[in-house]
C-alpha cells in the first residue's frame, strides 16, 4: 500500500506544480479553518496572477489578506469581503477584479464541481445585480437564474486529522467550506494537525474520503481568532 502514502514533508512538496495564473480554492471561514500555512508557501513562492476563490479573502496581514500585499491575487471569488482594508482599496484602485457571490450559491458552486455537474439553478440573486447576464428560467412559477459551477487547479484545505491514505476528518466548525473545496481541485492538498494509523480514524465519522486527496502534510497553526469579545 505503499503507493497510496499521500504524506508529504515540506510545504514546497505540497504545492508543487502551482503556477502563475492559476486558480486556487482554499477552505476556511473567516479565519476559522483556513490552510494557513499553505498560504503562507503561496506567499513565499511568489505566485502571481491567481485566481482564488474561498468564503472570503482573510484579513489585514493574515490567512489569504498576505498574497494581496504583492499583488499575487489577480481575480477574488468571495462571498464576503468586509474584514480587509487592502482588498478594499486594491478594488477600488481597480488592480483586484471580485466576483462577489451568495454564500450558499458559492457552496453549491464547488460542490457540483466536485460532483461533476457543470451548473445548476437557484433564485437566490434573481432580481438583482448577481443574476446580470445570466439565463434565468421559469420552474413552478418562481424564476431561477442558472450559475455554472466551480473547479480549481488547486485546493488548499485544512482538516483536524487525517491518515497517509487522505481520510481527513475537519473539528466542529473548522469543516466549513473545506470538504466542498477538497473535492473540486485537480490537485488537492490538506494541512493537517494531526496523522494518525490507518484504522484509527471511524470510517462514519471521515468527511472527506481519501480519493479526492492528493497531498497530505502536517503542520503548526496559529488559529489566530478573527474578533475575540469579552465581557466588559
Amino acid at each position: 500500500m505503499a503507493g497510496f502514502d499521500k504524506r508529504v514533508s515540506t510545504y514546497a512538496e505540497a504545492l508543487e506544480g502551482l503556477e502563475d495564473g492559476m486558480t486556487v480554492l482554499a477552505g476556511g471561514f473567516g479565519l476559522c479553518g483556513i490552510p494557513e500555512n499553505l498560504i503562507a508557501e503561496i506567499k513565499r513562492k511568489g505566485t502571481r496572477g491567481l485566481t482564488v476563490v474561498s468564503n472570503n479573502c482573510g484579513v489585514d496581514g493574515f490567512g489569504l489578506g498576505v498574497l494581496l500585499e504583492d499583488r499575487q491575487i489577480r481575480k477574488m471569488i468571495a462571498s464576503y469581503v468586509g474584514e480587509n482594508a487592502l482588498f478594499e482599496q486594491q478594488l477600488l484602485n481597480g488592480e483586484l477584479e471580485v466576483e462577489l457571490t451568495p454564500q450558499g450559491t458559492l457552496a453549491e458552486k464547488m460542490r457540483a464541481g466536485g460532483a461533476g455537474i457543470p451548473a445548476f439553478y437557484t433564485a437566490t440573486g434573481h432580481g438583482t445585480p448577481v443574476a446580470e447576464g445570466k439565463e434565468v428560467r421559469e420552474f413552478g412559477g418562481r424564476r431561477y437564474i442558472l450559475e455554472h459551477a466551480i473547479t480549481g487547479d488547486f485546493a488548499i484545505v485544512k482538516g483536524w486529522k487525517a491518515d497517509r491514505y487522505g481520510n481527513v476528518v475537519y473539528r466542529h466548525t473548522a469543516q466549513n467550506f473545506n470538504p466542498l473545496a477538497a473535492t473540486a481541485g485537480k490537485i488537492t492538498v490538506v494541512e493537517v494537525e494531526e496523522i494518525v494509523e490507518p484504522g484509527e480514524l471511524d470510517p462514519s465519522q471521515i468527511h472527506t474520503p481519501g480519493i479526492y486527496v492528493d497531498r497530505i502534510i502536517c503542520g503548526t497553526f496559529e488559529k489566530r481568532i478573527e474578533k475575540r469579545t469579552v465581557r466588559s
